[in-house]
């Protein structure tokens, strides 16, 4: 009995010190901010939240992708009594792809479904930003994957231009 705790205690604090180790690791002011943006497109829509969720979703059904996850902060808030600035995260995908993608590359399968995120803005405007597929998938190094992700990247667009996405 002695002997498992005293080896308990040992791997907890080894684990202590690969967590420690990990958190010194992280430079000052967090993850560099260029990798995090990378292949961040952000577009403006000019309806209110409401209506430019509505569109974005009618657009991924105009294109032919399938809406596969939806989850809103503000609605949940909302549920709670407590109200802050409409956001929804939209996760969009189609099971064709779903099938090219795991045959390319069975671990990009954590990057599916590709998310479009809407914030409502305090001038009455909708944000609406995502990660170009090519981005999401980059560093998986597989030719067939990025020229999947190069099929992607322009429904992706289609979708936003259609949602009424325009540049900043």
């Amino acid at each position: 009995m002695a002997k498992r705790r005293c080896r308990s205690r040992w791997l907890a604090a080894g684990a202590f010190l690969i967590a420690a180790a990990g958190v010194l690791l992280v430079p000052p002011g967090g993850l560099d901010a260029r990798a995090a943006s990378e292949g961040l497109v952000e577009l403006t829509i000019e309806k209110p939240f409401a209506q430019a969720w509505k569109d974005l979703e009618a657009a991924v059904k105009a294109n032919k992708m399938g809406i596969v996850a939806r989850a809103s902060a503000s609605r949940g808030a909302a549920a709670r009594g407590i109200t802050i600035p409409g956001n929804a995260v939209i996760g969009v995908y189609r099971n064709d792809f779903a099938v090219k993608m795991l045959e390319a590359s069975l671990q990009a399968g954590i990057e599916a479904p590709i998310r479009f995120y809407l914030t409502e803005n305090a001038d009455g405007t909708t944000a609406l930003s995502y990660k170009t597929p090519s981005a999401v998938f980059a560093s998986y190094g597989s030719d067939d994957l990025n020229s999947l992700a190069k099929e992607l990247d322009m429904i992706f667009a289609a979708i936003a231009e259609a949602a009424g996405g325009v540049s900043r």
